[in-house]
Protein backbone atom coordinates (compact mmCIF):
# COMPACT_ATOMS: atom_id res chain seq x y z
CA UNK A 1 0.00 0.00 0.00
CA UNK A 2 1.29 3.43 -0.85
CA UNK A 3 0.74 6.24 1.61
CA UNK A 4 0.85 9.59 -0.16
CA UNK A 5 3.35 11.93 1.48
CA UNK A 6 4.91 13.90 -1.37
CA UNK A 7 4.73 13.95 -5.18
CA UNK A 8 7.15 11.77 -7.14
CA UNK A 9 8.34 12.43 -10.70
CA UNK A 10 5.14 10.93 -12.10
CA UNK A 11 3.00 13.12 -9.82
CA UNK A 12 0.76 10.18 -8.97
CA UNK A 13 2.33 8.22 -6.12
CA UNK A 14 4.59 9.25 -3.30
CA UNK A 15 7.85 7.63 -2.36
CA UNK A 16 6.69 6.59 1.13
CA UNK A 17 5.13 3.14 1.27
CA UNK A 18 3.65 0.98 3.99
CA UNK A 19 3.74 -2.78 3.57
CA UNK A 20 1.07 -5.30 4.45
CA UNK A 21 2.09 -7.68 7.23
CA UNK A 22 2.85 -11.25 6.01
CA UNK A 23 0.16 -12.79 8.24
CA UNK A 24 -2.46 -10.53 6.63
CA UNK A 25 -1.19 -11.30 3.12
CA UNK A 26 -1.50 -15.03 3.76
CA UNK A 27 -5.02 -14.63 5.18
CA UNK A 28 -6.20 -12.61 2.18
CA UNK A 29 -4.74 -15.10 -0.31
CA UNK A 30 -6.41 -17.99 1.54
CA UNK A 31 -9.76 -16.20 1.64
CA UNK A 32 -9.50 -15.38 -2.07
CA UNK A 33 -8.85 -19.05 -2.86
CA UNK A 34 -5.42 -18.41 -4.36
CA UNK A 35 -4.15 -21.76 -3.10
CA UNK A 36 -1.41 -24.16 -4.28
CA UNK A 37 -4.01 -26.93 -4.37
CA UNK A 38 -5.43 -25.17 -7.42
CA UNK A 39 -3.56 -25.25 -10.74
CA UNK A 40 -2.50 -21.61 -10.50
CA UNK A 41 -0.48 -21.75 -13.72
CA UNK A 42 -3.76 -21.90 -15.63
CA UNK A 43 -5.39 -18.83 -14.07
CA UNK A 44 -4.68 -15.10 -14.31
CA UNK A 45 -3.92 -13.27 -11.06
CA UNK A 46 -3.42 -9.49 -11.05
CA UNK A 47 -1.73 -7.35 -8.41
CA UNK A 48 -2.83 -3.78 -9.22
CA UNK A 49 -0.40 -1.82 -7.03
CA UNK A 50 2.66 -3.94 -6.38
CA UNK A 51 4.72 -1.60 -4.22
CA UNK A 52 7.86 -3.50 -3.29
CA UNK A 53 6.11 -6.85 -3.64
CA UNK A 54 4.45 -7.79 -0.32
CA UNK A 55 1.65 -9.70 -2.07
CA UNK A 56 3.70 -10.70 -5.09
CA UNK A 57 6.33 -12.63 -3.15
CA UNK A 58 3.66 -14.68 -1.35
CA UNK A 59 1.79 -15.24 -4.62
CA UNK A 60 5.06 -16.29 -6.28
CA UNK A 61 5.72 -18.93 -3.61
CA UNK A 62 2.21 -20.31 -4.00
CA UNK A 63 2.48 -20.34 -7.78
CA UNK A 64 5.77 -22.27 -7.71
CA UNK A 65 4.35 -24.78 -5.21
CA UNK A 66 1.23 -25.18 -7.38
CA UNK A 67 3.34 -25.95 -10.46
CA UNK A 68 5.26 -28.56 -8.48
CA UNK A 69 2.06 -30.17 -7.19
CA UNK A 70 0.48 -30.33 -10.62
CA UNK A 71 3.60 -31.38 -12.48
CA UNK A 72 3.78 -28.29 -14.64
CA UNK A 73 6.97 -26.54 -15.71
CA UNK A 74 7.20 -23.00 -14.38
CA UNK A 75 7.39 -21.76 -17.97
CA UNK A 76 3.68 -22.50 -18.26
CA UNK A 77 3.07 -19.87 -15.55
CA UNK A 78 4.58 -16.99 -17.49
CA UNK A 79 1.12 -15.53 -18.05
CA UNK A 80 -0.30 -16.44 -14.66
CA UNK A 81 0.77 -13.28 -12.83
CA UNK A 82 0.50 -9.65 -13.86
CA UNK A 83 1.53 -6.86 -11.50
CA UNK A 84 1.40 -3.10 -12.04
CA UNK A 85 3.49 -0.48 -10.30
CA UNK A 86 3.48 3.14 -11.42
CA UNK A 87 6.69 4.05 -9.58
CA UNK A 88 9.71 2.72 -11.55
CA UNK A 89 11.92 2.51 -8.45
CA UNK A 90 9.32 0.52 -6.52
CA UNK A 91 8.79 -1.72 -9.54
CA UNK A 92 12.53 -2.43 -9.70
CA UNK A 93 12.56 -3.40 -6.04
CA UNK A 94 9.54 -5.65 -6.57
CA UNK A 95 11.32 -7.38 -9.46
CA UNK A 96 14.36 -7.98 -7.25
CA UNK A 97 12.19 -9.40 -4.45
CA UNK A 98 10.31 -11.75 -6.79
CA UNK A 99 13.54 -12.86 -8.44
CA UNK A 100 15.06 -13.60 -5.03
CA UNK A 101 11.94 -15.52 -4.02
CA UNK A 102 12.13 -17.67 -7.14
CA UNK A 103 15.81 -18.39 -6.66
CA UNK A 104 15.15 -19.38 -3.04
CA UNK A 105 12.81 -22.02 -4.44
CA UNK A 106 15.49 -23.47 -6.69
CA UNK A 107 14.47 -21.66 -9.85
CA UNK A 108 17.54 -20.94 -12.02
CA UNK A 109 18.69 -17.32 -11.94
CA UNK A 110 18.09 -16.64 -15.64
CA UNK A 111 14.55 -18.07 -15.53
CA UNK A 112 13.85 -16.17 -12.29
CA UNK A 113 14.95 -12.88 -13.83
CA UNK A 114 12.90 -13.46 -16.97
CA UNK A 115 9.73 -14.35 -15.06
CA UNK A 116 10.04 -11.48 -12.60
CA UNK A 117 10.41 -8.99 -15.44
CA UNK A 118 7.53 -10.54 -17.32
CA UNK A 119 5.21 -10.51 -14.32
CA UNK A 120 5.91 -6.95 -13.12
CA UNK A 121 5.26 -3.95 -15.37
CA UNK A 122 5.79 -0.24 -14.79
CA UNK A 123 2.39 1.22 -15.51
CA UNK A 124 -0.92 2.58 -14.30
CA UNK A 125 -3.32 -0.23 -13.46
CA UNK A 126 -6.31 2.04 -14.01
CA UNK A 127 -5.23 2.78 -17.56
CA UNK A 128 -4.18 -0.79 -18.28
CA UNK A 129 -7.42 -2.21 -16.86
CA UNK A 130 -9.29 -0.86 -19.87
CA UNK A 131 -7.55 -3.31 -22.19
CA UNK A 132 -5.78 -6.21 -20.40
CA UNK A 133 -7.28 -9.74 -20.30
CA UNK A 134 -9.97 -10.58 -17.78
CA UNK A 135 -8.79 -12.13 -14.53
CA UNK A 136 -9.53 -14.94 -12.14
CA UNK A 137 -8.05 -12.98 -9.21
CA UNK A 138 -7.30 -9.34 -8.48
CA UNK A 139 -5.48 -9.22 -5.15
CA UNK A 140 -3.66 -6.50 -3.27
CA UNK A 141 -3.73 -3.21 -1.45
CA UNK A 142 -4.68 -0.27 -3.67
CA UNK A 143 -3.13 3.18 -3.13
CA UNK A 144 -4.84 5.85 -1.05
CA UNK A 145 -4.84 9.29 -2.67
CA UNK A 146 -7.49 11.98 -3.06
CA UNK A 147 -8.38 12.99 -6.60
CA UNK A 148 -7.57 16.62 -5.84
CA UNK A 149 -3.96 15.58 -5.23
CA UNK A 150 -3.67 14.18 -8.76
CA UNK A 151 -2.86 16.30 -11.84
CA UNK A 152 -6.09 17.61 -13.33
CA UNK A 153 -5.75 15.81 -16.67
CA UNK A 154 -5.19 12.48 -14.95
CA UNK A 155 -8.07 13.07 -12.52
CA UNK A 156 -10.37 13.93 -15.43
CA UNK A 157 -9.37 10.71 -17.16
CA UNK A 158 -10.18 8.66 -14.06
CA UNK A 159 -13.54 10.36 -13.62
CA UNK A 160 -14.50 9.81 -17.26
CA UNK A 161 -13.33 6.19 -17.26
CA UNK A 162 -14.77 5.01 -13.95
CA UNK A 163 -18.39 5.74 -13.12
CA UNK A 164 -17.84 5.22 -9.39
CA UNK A 165 -15.40 8.15 -9.11
CA UNK A 166 -17.84 10.74 -7.77
CA UNK A 167 -17.46 13.72 -5.47
CA UNK A 168 -14.23 13.77 -3.49
CA UNK A 169 -13.60 10.07 -4.00
CA UNK A 170 -10.30 8.46 -3.16
CA UNK A 171 -8.49 6.79 -6.04
CA UNK A 172 -8.94 3.36 -4.43
CA UNK A 173 -12.61 3.58 -5.44
CA UNK A 174 -11.54 3.36 -9.09
CA UNK A 175 -9.21 0.46 -8.20
CA UNK A 176 -12.23 -1.46 -6.93
CA UNK A 177 -14.27 -0.81 -10.07
CA UNK A 178 -11.35 -1.58 -12.40
CA UNK A 179 -10.69 -4.87 -10.60
CA UNK A 180 -14.31 -5.97 -10.61
CA UNK A 181 -14.74 -5.16 -14.29
CA UNK A 182 -11.85 -7.49 -15.13
CA UNK A 183 -13.17 -10.56 -13.29
CA UNK A 184 -14.27 -13.66 -15.12
CA UNK A 185 -17.46 -15.32 -13.87
CA UNK A 186 -16.57 -16.63 -10.44
CA UNK A 187 -13.48 -14.43 -10.32
CA UNK A 188 -12.49 -12.82 -7.02
CA UNK A 189 -11.32 -9.37 -5.97
CA UNK A 190 -9.54 -9.53 -2.61
CA UNK A 191 -8.38 -6.19 -1.21
CA UNK A 192 -7.25 -4.78 2.07
CA UNK A 193 -8.20 -1.15 1.95
CA UNK A 194 -9.62 1.75 3.94
CA UNK A 195 -13.29 1.01 4.66
CA UNK A 196 -14.57 4.61 4.58
CA UNK A 197 -16.20 4.05 1.18
CA UNK A 198 -18.62 1.59 2.78
CA UNK A 199 -20.22 4.47 4.71
CA UNK A 200 -19.21 7.74 3.07
CA UNK A 201 -21.18 9.65 0.49
CA UNK A 202 -18.34 9.32 -2.04
CA UNK A 203 -18.68 5.52 -1.87
CA UNK A 204 -22.37 5.50 -2.87
CA UNK A 205 -21.68 4.87 -6.55
CA UNK A 206 -19.27 2.02 -5.78
CA UNK A 207 -21.71 0.36 -3.38
CA UNK A 208 -24.42 0.60 -6.02
CA UNK A 209 -22.07 -0.75 -8.69
CA UNK A 210 -21.27 -3.80 -6.59
CA UNK A 211 -24.83 -4.57 -5.51
CA UNK A 212 -26.56 -3.95 -8.86
CA UNK A 213 -24.02 -5.15 -11.44
CA UNK A 214 -23.97 -8.83 -10.53
CA UNK A 215 -21.24 -8.97 -7.89
CA UNK A 216 -21.35 -10.75 -4.56
CA UNK A 217 -19.89 -9.62 -1.26
CA UNK A 218 -18.53 -12.81 0.28
CA UNK A 219 -16.60 -11.63 3.34
CA UNK A 220 -15.73 -8.40 5.11
CA UNK A 221 -13.23 -8.37 7.97
CA UNK A 222 -12.81 -5.16 9.93
CA UNK A 223 -9.15 -4.78 10.90
CA UNK A 224 -9.02 -1.39 12.62
CA UNK A 225 -7.40 -2.61 15.82
CA UNK A 226 -4.85 -5.13 14.56
CA UNK A 227 -1.35 -4.73 13.09
CA UNK A 228 -2.25 -5.22 9.43
CA UNK A 229 0.70 -3.16 8.20
CA UNK A 230 4.44 -3.09 8.84
CA UNK A 231 4.16 0.43 10.31
CA UNK A 232 1.32 2.36 11.90
CA UNK A 233 -1.03 4.09 9.49
CA UNK A 234 -4.40 5.69 10.21
CA UNK A 235 -6.34 3.95 7.46
CA UNK A 236 -9.27 2.11 9.13
CA UNK A 237 -8.59 -0.99 7.01
CA UNK A 238 -10.91 -3.82 6.14
CA UNK A 239 -10.49 -6.95 4.05
CA UNK A 240 -13.14 -7.30 1.36
CA UNK A 241 -13.67 -10.46 -0.69
CA UNK A 242 -16.00 -9.71 -3.62
CA UNK A 243 -16.76 -12.14 -6.45
CA UNK A 244 -18.30 -12.00 -9.91
CA UNK A 245 -21.32 -14.10 -8.99
CA UNK A 246 -24.84 -13.71 -7.67
CA UNK A 247 -25.10 -12.42 -4.12
CA UNK A 248 -25.33 -15.12 -1.49
CA UNK A 249 -24.82 -15.09 2.25
CA UNK A 250 -22.19 -12.76 3.69
CA UNK A 251 -19.70 -13.33 6.48
CA UNK A 252 -18.79 -10.28 8.54
CA UNK A 253 -15.95 -10.47 11.03
CA UNK A 254 -14.05 -8.20 13.39
CA UNK A 255 -10.39 -8.88 14.12
CA UNK A 256 -8.88 -8.37 17.57
CA UNK A 257 -5.26 -8.03 18.73
CA UNK A 258 -3.51 -11.37 18.82
CA UNK A 259 -4.96 -12.50 15.50
CA UNK A 260 -1.51 -12.09 13.93
CA UNK A 261 -0.30 -15.06 15.98
CA UNK A 262 -3.02 -17.45 14.77
CA UNK A 263 -2.51 -19.52 11.64
CA UNK A 264 -4.30 -18.42 8.50
CA UNK A 265 -5.69 -21.95 8.11
CA UNK A 266 -7.38 -21.73 11.52
CA UNK A 267 -8.76 -18.25 10.81
CA UNK A 268 -10.22 -19.29 7.46
CA UNK A 269 -11.81 -22.32 9.12
CA UNK A 270 -13.55 -20.09 11.68
CA UNK A 271 -14.68 -17.64 9.00
CA UNK A 272 -16.01 -20.34 6.67
CA UNK A 273 -17.92 -21.98 9.52
CA UNK A 274 -19.17 -18.70 10.99
CA UNK A 275 -17.51 -19.46 14.34
CA UNK A 276 -16.05 -16.77 16.57
CA UNK A 277 -12.82 -17.10 18.53
CA UNK A 278 -10.98 -14.91 21.05
CA UNK A 279 -9.30 -13.03 18.18
CA UNK A 280 -12.12 -13.02 15.64
CA UNK A 281 -15.80 -12.21 16.03
CA UNK A 282 -17.74 -13.81 13.17
CA UNK A 283 -21.35 -13.80 11.99
CA UNK A 284 -23.14 -14.89 8.81
CA UNK A 285 -25.96 -12.93 7.17
CA UNK A 286 -28.34 -14.39 4.60
CA UNK A 287 -28.53 -11.20 2.53
CA UNK A 288 -26.76 -7.90 2.01
CA UNK A 289 -27.49 -4.22 1.58
CA UNK A 290 -28.67 -2.94 -1.79
CA UNK A 291 -28.19 0.10 -3.98
CA UNK A 292 -26.42 3.03 -2.34
CA UNK A 293 -27.19 1.91 1.23
CA UNK A 294 -24.20 2.19 3.60
CA UNK A 295 -22.48 -0.98 4.76
CA UNK A 296 -22.05 -0.70 8.56
CA UNK A 297 -19.65 -3.55 9.31
CA UNK A 298 -17.82 -2.49 12.45
CA UNK A 299 -18.98 -5.56 14.40
CA UNK A 300 -20.94 -8.70 13.48
CA UNK A 301 -22.99 -8.46 16.67
CA UNK A 302 -23.69 -4.78 16.00
CA UNK A 303 -24.78 -5.59 12.46
CA UNK A 304 -27.18 -8.24 13.78
CA UNK A 305 -28.80 -5.75 16.14
CA UNK A 306 -28.87 -3.06 13.45
CA UNK A 307 -30.69 -5.31 11.01
CA UNK A 308 -33.16 -6.24 13.77
CA UNK A 309 -33.89 -2.61 14.65
CA UNK A 310 -34.25 -1.58 11.02
CA UNK A 311 -36.64 -4.48 10.36
CA UNK A 312 -38.88 -3.81 13.36
CA UNK A 313 -38.91 -0.02 13.77
CA UNK A 314 -39.49 3.05 11.62
CA UNK A 315 -37.06 5.59 10.16
CA UNK A 316 -36.99 8.68 12.36
CA UNK A 317 -37.83 10.96 9.42
CA UNK A 318 -41.36 9.94 8.56
CA UNK A 319 -44.50 11.47 7.10
CA UNK A 320 -46.61 9.35 9.49
CA UNK A 321 -45.18 11.21 12.49
CA UNK A 322 -44.50 14.46 10.64
CA UNK A 323 -40.85 14.24 11.66
CA UNK A 324 -38.31 16.12 9.54
CA UNK A 325 -34.54 16.56 9.66
CA UNK A 326 -32.54 19.41 8.18
CA UNK A 327 -29.51 21.62 8.61
CA UNK A 328 -29.20 25.26 9.62
CA UNK A 329 -28.41 28.21 7.40
CA UNK A 330 -25.10 28.57 5.56
CA UNK A 331 -24.46 32.18 4.62
CA UNK A 332 -21.25 32.08 2.62
CA UNK A 333 -20.12 35.13 4.61
CA UNK A 334 -20.70 34.60 8.32
CA UNK A 335 -18.79 37.70 9.36
CA UNK A 336 -21.22 39.81 7.34
CA UNK A 337 -24.53 38.14 8.12
CA UNK A 338 -23.86 36.96 11.69
CA UNK A 339 -23.10 39.25 14.61
CA UNK A 340 -22.62 38.66 18.32
CA UNK A 341 -24.95 41.57 19.12
CA UNK A 342 -28.25 42.75 17.72
CA UNK A 343 -27.45 44.59 14.46
CA UNK A 344 -28.81 48.06 13.69
CA UNK A 345 -31.24 46.98 10.99
CA UNK A 346 -35.00 46.66 10.61
CA UNK A 347 -36.33 44.41 13.40
CA UNK A 348 -38.05 41.98 11.04
CA UNK A 349 -34.68 41.28 9.39
CA UNK A 350 -33.18 39.95 12.65
CA UNK A 351 -33.24 36.29 13.66
CA UNK A 352 -31.80 35.00 16.97
CA UNK A 353 -29.21 32.46 15.81
CA UNK A 354 -28.17 29.33 17.73
CA UNK A 355 -24.56 28.18 17.42
CA UNK A 356 -23.11 24.78 18.28
CA UNK A 357 -21.45 26.37 21.31
CA UNK A 358 -24.91 27.38 22.61
CA UNK A 359 -25.93 23.77 23.28
CA UNK A 360 -25.56 22.88 26.94
CA UNK A 361 -27.08 20.06 29.00
CA UNK A 362 -29.94 19.41 26.60
CA UNK A 363 -30.98 23.06 26.26
CA UNK A 364 -30.03 26.10 24.20
CA UNK A 365 -28.26 28.83 26.17
CA UNK A 366 -28.48 31.54 23.53
CA UNK A 367 -25.26 33.54 23.26
CA UNK A 368 -26.96 36.57 21.69
CA UNK A 369 -25.80 35.95 18.12
CA UNK A 370 -28.13 37.21 15.41
CA UNK A 371 -28.60 36.56 11.72
CA UNK A 372 -29.20 39.48 9.36
CA UNK A 373 -31.88 37.66 7.40
CA UNK A 374 -32.37 38.50 3.70
CA UNK A 375 -35.40 36.19 3.29
CA UNK A 376 -39.12 36.53 3.91
CA UNK A 377 -42.08 34.29 3.08
CA UNK A 378 -42.03 35.35 -0.58
CA UNK A 379 -38.30 34.90 -1.07
CA UNK A 380 -35.32 37.25 -1.16
CA UNK A 381 -36.24 40.70 0.14
CA UNK A 382 -35.92 43.85 -1.96
CA UNK A 383 -33.21 45.92 -0.28
CA UNK A 384 -34.96 49.13 -1.36
CA UNK A 385 -37.64 48.31 1.20
CA UNK A 386 -35.01 47.93 3.93
CA UNK A 387 -32.60 50.89 3.85
CA UNK A 388 -30.98 50.06 7.20
CA UNK A 389 -30.40 46.47 6.12
CA UNK A 390 -28.88 47.69 2.85
CA UNK A 391 -26.61 50.10 4.73
CA UNK A 392 -25.49 47.19 6.89
CA UNK A 393 -24.57 45.06 3.83
CA UNK A 394 -23.39 47.71 1.35
CA UNK A 395 -19.81 48.03 2.71
CA UNK A 396 -19.40 44.33 1.99
CA UNK A 397 -20.83 44.42 -1.53
CA UNK A 398 -17.59 43.57 -3.34
CA UNK A 399 -16.96 40.58 -1.12
CA UNK A 400 -20.52 39.28 -1.29
CA UNK A 401 -20.85 39.56 -5.05
CA UNK A 402 -17.72 37.43 -5.58
CA UNK A 403 -19.26 34.43 -3.82
CA UNK A 404 -20.31 31.52 -6.00
CA UNK A 405 -23.90 31.73 -4.79
CA UNK A 406 -24.05 35.36 -5.96
CA UNK A 407 -22.24 34.81 -9.26
CA UNK A 408 -24.64 32.11 -10.41
CA UNK A 409 -27.67 34.28 -9.60
CA UNK A 410 -28.79 37.68 -10.87
CA UNK A 411 -26.53 40.60 -9.89
CA UNK A 412 -29.30 42.28 -7.89
CA UNK A 413 -29.39 39.21 -5.63
CA UNK A 414 -25.88 39.78 -4.30
CA UNK A 415 -27.27 39.95 -0.75
CA UNK A 416 -28.57 36.35 -0.61
CA UNK A 417 -27.23 33.67 1.74
CA UNK A 418 -26.24 30.26 0.38
CA UNK A 419 -29.28 28.66 2.02
CA UNK A 420 -32.73 30.09 2.13
CA UNK A 421 -34.01 30.62 5.64
CA UNK A 422 -36.80 28.14 6.40
CA UNK A 423 -39.22 30.49 8.11
CA UNK A 424 -41.52 27.61 9.08
CA UNK A 425 -38.90 26.72 11.71
CA UNK A 426 -39.17 30.10 13.38
CA UNK A 427 -41.19 29.76 16.58
CA UNK A 428 -41.33 25.96 16.33
CA UNK A 429 -39.95 23.56 18.97
CA UNK A 430 -37.04 21.57 17.63
CA UNK A 431 -34.09 19.43 18.63
CA UNK A 432 -30.62 20.62 17.70
CA UNK A 433 -27.65 18.32 17.11
CA UNK A 434 -24.13 19.68 16.62
CA UNK A 435 -22.41 18.38 13.50
CA UNK A 436 -19.22 17.25 15.31
CA UNK A 437 -19.31 15.68 18.76
CA UNK A 438 -17.98 12.63 20.55
CA UNK A 439 -21.54 11.31 21.02
CA UNK A 440 -25.14 12.10 20.14
CA UNK A 441 -26.34 14.91 22.42
CA UNK A 442 -29.55 16.61 21.25
CA UNK A 443 -30.65 19.91 22.77
CA UNK A 444 -34.20 21.28 22.87
CA UNK A 445 -35.02 24.71 21.43
CA UNK A 446 -38.47 26.03 22.39
CA UNK A 447 -38.93 27.99 19.18
CA UNK A 448 -36.62 30.78 20.35
CA UNK A 449 -33.76 30.55 17.83
CA UNK A 450 -32.85 29.59 14.28
CA UNK A 451 -29.93 27.14 13.69
CA UNK A 452 -26.58 28.00 12.10
CA UNK A 453 -25.10 25.71 9.42
CA UNK A 454 -23.22 23.52 11.91
CA UNK A 455 -26.44 22.46 13.63
CA UNK A 456 -28.91 19.84 12.44
CA UNK A 457 -32.54 20.26 13.46
CA UNK A 458 -35.40 17.80 14.05
CA UNK A 459 -39.06 18.78 14.21
CA UNK A 460 -42.08 16.54 14.66
CA UNK A 461 -45.85 16.74 14.68
CA UNK A 462 -46.42 13.65 16.86
CA UNK A 463 -43.30 13.17 18.96
CA UNK A 464 -42.86 14.76 22.34
CA UNK A 465 -39.39 16.09 21.58
CA UNK A 466 -38.18 15.42 25.13
CA UNK A 467 -39.11 11.73 24.69
CA UNK A 468 -37.48 11.61 21.28
CA UNK A 469 -34.46 13.48 22.63
CA UNK A 470 -34.00 10.87 25.35
CA UNK A 471 -34.14 8.04 22.81
CA UNK A 472 -31.52 9.81 20.71
CA UNK A 473 -29.17 10.57 23.61
CA UNK A 474 -29.39 6.99 24.87
CA UNK A 475 -26.93 4.28 23.98
CA UNK A 476 -29.50 2.99 21.46
CA UNK A 477 -29.63 6.28 19.55
CA UNK A 478 -25.87 6.59 19.74
CA UNK A 479 -25.59 3.00 18.47
CA UNK A 480 -27.05 3.96 15.08
CA UNK A 481 -24.54 6.76 14.64
CA UNK A 482 -21.67 4.53 15.77
CA UNK A 483 -22.71 2.05 13.06
CA UNK A 484 -23.21 4.50 10.23
CA UNK A 485 -21.22 7.59 11.14
CA UNK A 486 -17.61 8.16 10.21
CA UNK A 487 -15.29 8.80 13.13
CA UNK A 488 -12.82 11.63 12.71
CA UNK A 489 -9.36 11.91 14.17
CA UNK A 490 -9.55 12.55 17.88
CA UNK A 491 -12.51 10.19 18.24
CA UNK A 492 -15.19 12.69 17.22
CA UNK A 493 -18.19 11.64 15.17
CA UNK A 494 -19.48 13.59 12.21
CA UNK A 495 -23.25 13.96 12.52
CA UNK A 496 -24.81 14.44 9.12
CA UNK A 497 -28.42 14.29 7.99
CA UNK A 498 -27.70 11.11 6.00
CA UNK A 499 -26.64 9.35 9.22
CA UNK A 500 -29.38 10.82 11.41
CA UNK A 501 -31.97 9.60 8.92
CA UNK A 502 -30.67 6.05 9.37
CA UNK A 503 -31.91 6.07 12.98
CA UNK A 504 -35.04 3.96 13.51
CA UNK A 505 -37.50 4.60 16.34
CA UNK A 506 -40.63 3.00 17.81
CA UNK A 507 -44.04 4.40 17.03
CA UNK A 508 -44.54 7.13 19.65
CA UNK A 509 -47.99 5.71 20.44
CA UNK A 510 -46.42 2.36 21.34
CA UNK A 511 -44.49 3.86 24.27
CA UNK A 512 -46.50 3.45 27.52
CA UNK A 513 -47.20 6.71 29.42
CA UNK A 514 -45.04 5.66 32.37
CA UNK A 515 -42.10 4.88 30.11
CA UNK A 516 -42.58 8.15 28.21
CA UNK A 517 -42.45 10.02 31.51
CA UNK A 518 -39.21 8.23 32.41
CA UNK A 519 -37.73 9.26 29.07
CA UNK A 520 -38.80 12.87 29.62
CA UNK A 521 -37.18 12.86 33.05
CA UNK A 522 -34.00 11.35 31.63
CA UNK A 523 -33.80 14.09 29.01
CA UNK A 524 -34.54 16.90 31.45
CA UNK A 525 -31.86 15.68 33.85
CA UNK A 526 -29.50 14.55 31.07
CA UNK A 527 -29.30 11.16 32.75
CA UNK A 528 -27.64 9.00 30.11
CA UNK A 529 -27.99 5.74 32.06
CA UNK A 530 -31.70 6.29 32.73
CA UNK A 531 -32.28 7.22 29.09
CA UNK A 532 -30.52 4.04 27.98
CA UNK A 533 -32.48 1.85 30.39
CA UNK A 534 -35.77 3.33 29.21
CA UNK A 535 -34.75 3.18 25.53
CA UNK A 536 -33.95 -0.51 25.82
CA UNK A 537 -37.48 -1.06 27.12
CA UNK A 538 -38.95 1.01 24.29
CA UNK A 539 -36.98 -1.00 21.69
CA UNK A 540 -37.47 -4.28 23.59
CA UNK A 541 -33.77 -5.16 23.54
CA UNK A 542 -31.44 -6.27 26.33
CA UNK A 543 -27.88 -5.52 25.22
CA UNK A 544 -26.13 -3.11 22.88
CA UNK A 545 -22.90 -4.46 21.34
CA UNK A 546 -19.79 -2.33 21.63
Amino acid sequence: MSVITAPNPLNIRAAGVVYTQPWMVELILDLAGYLPERDLSQVMAIEPSAGDGSFLTAMTRRLVESCQRHGRPLSEASGALQAFEIDPEAAARAIDMVRATLISQDVPGGVATELAREWIKVGDFLEASLCFPIADFVIGNPPYIRLEEIPLSKADFYRSSFSTMRGRADIYVAFYQAALQQLKPGGVCAYICADRWMLNDYGKALRKFITTEGFSVRQIIEAHDVPAFESEVCAYPAVTIIANELQGSVTVAKAFPGIEHVSSESLVEHISEGRSSPVLQVADFPDWFSGTQPWPCSSPEALKLLKHLESNYFPIESSSTGTKIGIGVATGADRVFISSERPDIEPDRILPLALASDLYCGRVKWSGHCLANPWNEEGLVDLRAYPRFESHLRPHHERLIKRHTAKKDRPQNWHKTIDRVNLSLVGKDKLYIADIKDRLLPALDLGETYPQHNLYWITSERWDLRVLGALLMSAVGDFFIQCYGVRMRGGYLRFQAQYLRRIHVPDPESIPPELAETLRRAFDTQDFDLATLAAKQAYQIEEIPV
